[in-house]
């Protein structure tokens, strides 16, 4: 066959046809994924901020914090406020100062404005599990949100599975002896 082409397909599907498209497809995509994938800081930079991020947190919430959500709340809150890493060293340093283990040891020294309201963000998401009040919001932490721990194992938190989330052959705990009227 002198012919390189089948002669019972079509030229235009042709393998260097194909070849062409998906080599456009992965430049294209290839352009489109650099900018973000430059942006991103290196894995020393995230995890010496993620440890910095969770010692604030430690600071200001008395809970149990699970460190995998912290490192994402972390950079989702770089992310939507890159002078976080200055409010963060601000928080800490106003906490050494005061000698502080607690919030209650120092959160009424921190000074109206930004390093107050980034410590209340910091506080508002490990609580709700989302950095942003939002229909549309990332959800960070669901069952880990320190808003359904206190009742944890009395609510079932929301979710089609009715013991909780991926709790889908458990069954949820009998309820209380209801009034009758």
């Amino acid at each position: 066959m002198t012919n390189s082409f089948r002669d019972d397909a079509p030229e235009q599907f042709s393998l260097t046809r194909r070849e062409l498209v998906i080599g456009g497809i992965l430049v294209t995509g290839g352009l489109v994924a650099a900018p973000r994938l430059a942006a991103q800081p290196s894995k020393g930079e995230t995890s010496q901020f993620s440890a910095r991020f969770m010692e604030v947190s430690a600071l200001l919430i008395a809970h149990h914090l699970d460190v995998d959500v912290g490192a994402r709340l972390a950079v989702a809150m770089k992310r939507l406020n890159p002078a976080i890493e200055q409010q963060i060293e601000g928080i800490i340093a106003i906490a050494k100062k005061k000698n502080a283990k607690i919030v209650e040891d120092f959160f009424s020294d921190l000074p109206e404005g930004d390093l107050k309201d980034t410590a209340l963000a910091i506080i508002s998401a490990w609580y709700m599990g989302v950095i942003v009040d939002a229909p549309d919001a990332e959800v960070f932490a669901y069952e880990l949100a320190l808003m359904y721990q206190p009742t944890r194992d009395v609510m079932t938190i929301p979710s089609y599975a009715i013991s909780g989330p991926n709790g889908w052959n458990a069954h949820a705990p009998p309820l209380g002896d209801m009034p009758e009227f």
